[in-house]
């Protein structure tokens, strides 16, 4: 079993361009021991639910793969147990191109970013779409209270395999809530010196 992840993406072709280019021997050790990373840690838990948005890919029945960003605020992804993570699927462009590829096949892959910290995580699962009042349950656990969009159905991944990729090559990119937070320390100090230096003028006159 090995590196579940590794197990779905080392393709034959995959392994062929490996041996070829000379990556396959180090690369080969993951398919050793018992079957690890189709489990969801605390670690990944912490990591997917501070995102606000995801590329989802799918395939087509032409064969096409289709990628798509899926975005809202922070925690509206819900890792529900350690092999599932589920979100609200907010109403977009309604040209509904993942949803009918899902519709076909269930298979998707997802890259989940974190570009202040260099850090991503890729994985394989399998998803399954539940439309408005078909769960409510998992609606109310969706929830996400005070966004305005309109939620148009739920969706769960059944997680096959991820893993943690390589920084390199991630320009560091931040949110304007990450700038925020970045800069009110400066603009609080720079009232504070204000507020002193407007005493000390006060003083002198």
């Amino acid at each position: 079993m090995g590196h579940r992840y590794a197990e779905i993406a080392f393709t034959p072709a995959v392994r062929a361009k490996q041996e070829a280019r000379g990556s396959r021997a180090s690369y080969a050790r993951l398919a050793e021991g018992e079957a690890r990373n189709d489990r969801l840690g605390a670690k990944e838990a912490e990591f997917i639910q501070a995102r606000d948005g995801f590329y989802l890919a799918s395939v087509s029945e032409t064969g096409w793969p289709y990628v798509q960003f899926r975005g809202g605020p922070p925690g509206f992804l819900r890792v529900t147990d350690e092999r599932t993570i589920a979100w609200a699927d907010f109403r977009g462009n309604r040209q509904y191109v993942s949803v009918g590829n899902l519709a076909g096949d269930d298979r998707v892959a997802m890259i989940l970013m974190d570009y202040a910290n260099l850090s991503r995580i890729k994985l394989f699962g399998h998803a399954e779409m539940l439309e408005v009042g078909a769960d409510e349950g998992l609606a109310k656990q969706l929830a996400v209270p005070g966004y305005p969009a309109e939620v148009e159905r739920a969706v769960r991944v059944h997680v096959a395999g991820f893993d943690w990729n390589c920084p390199q090559h991630i320009t560091p990119r931040f949110s304007l809530d990450e700038v925020e937070q970045a800069v009110t320390p400066l603009r609080e100090r720079v009232a504070e010196l204000e507020a002193r230096l407007a005493s000390c003028e006060g003083n002198l006159a």
